[in-house]
């Protein structure tokens, strides 16, 4: 099957067609193939949007420059955001490489970003790149005054298995200047955190 049709195939109602689609692409990518996947970013299609999103982030970290490009510069916020699920993609399927640190440095500019389609996609990017990833959310969950943001952060502290997260969210429980809301999530984030660092050995950070 040429790579016109593996293209072709990821817009398929099928996910498990769509899937076997993006594994070939992957397997069998040349030059041009991350270039055309970024292209498909802006796309209305949803379902051929987010397939493209799930291969750039198999093709793992050579797709990390393009995709921290579109997610600063991207005039589409849909380009951006969607770069920012990319990212977190790549960090689900390359558990074990570093995570760039081009696309760390990306993720945390992204955290401004004025739209929250896209610094809450930054958030989650950044909470599957997990401890690495640690100071940038806590020192944005310090300084924001955007509540939502900080909201997004304290619920993702609740899973990264680092315990340097019991701290920071106590801490934010325990603040009488906060916001009630950010408060409350604090609490249920801390639960969860005891649950995630209770079944999984930590991550080296």
């Amino acid at each position: 099957m040429s790579t016109e049709e593996h293209f072709q195939k990821l817009k398929h109602p099928n996910p498990h067609l769509r899937n076997q689609a993006m594994w070939e692409l992957v397997d069998n990518r040349d030059d041009a193939t991350i270039s055309r996947l970024m292209g498909i970013l802006d796309q209305e299609d949803t379902t051929y949007r987010r397939a493209a999103v799930k291969t750039l982030g198999a093709i793992g970290p050579d797709t990390v420059p393009p995709l921290v490009d579109a997610l600063l510069n991207s005039e589409n916020v849909t380009v951006r955001g969607s770069a920012a699920k990319a990212l977190a993609q790549v960090a689900i399927n390359h558990p074990d490489s570093p995570f760039p640190a081009e696309g760390m440095q990306g993720l945390k500019t992204a955290l401004n970003d004025p739209n929250p389609v896209v610094h809450i996609a930054a958030v989650m990017a950044l909470g599957e790149v997990g401890a690495p990833a640690f100071d940038i959310l806590s020192e944005a969950l310090k300084t924001t005054d955007n509540l939502a943001l900080a909201v997004t952060i304290a619920n993702t502290f609740g899973s990264i298995n680092d315990s340097r997260g019991e701290d920071v969210l106590r801490s934010l429980a325990n603040d009488e200047s906060a916001e009630d809301y950010v408060r409350q999530t604090a609490v249920s984030a801390l639960s969860r955190l005891e649950l995630v660092m209770n079944n999984q050995p930590p991550q080296n950070s």
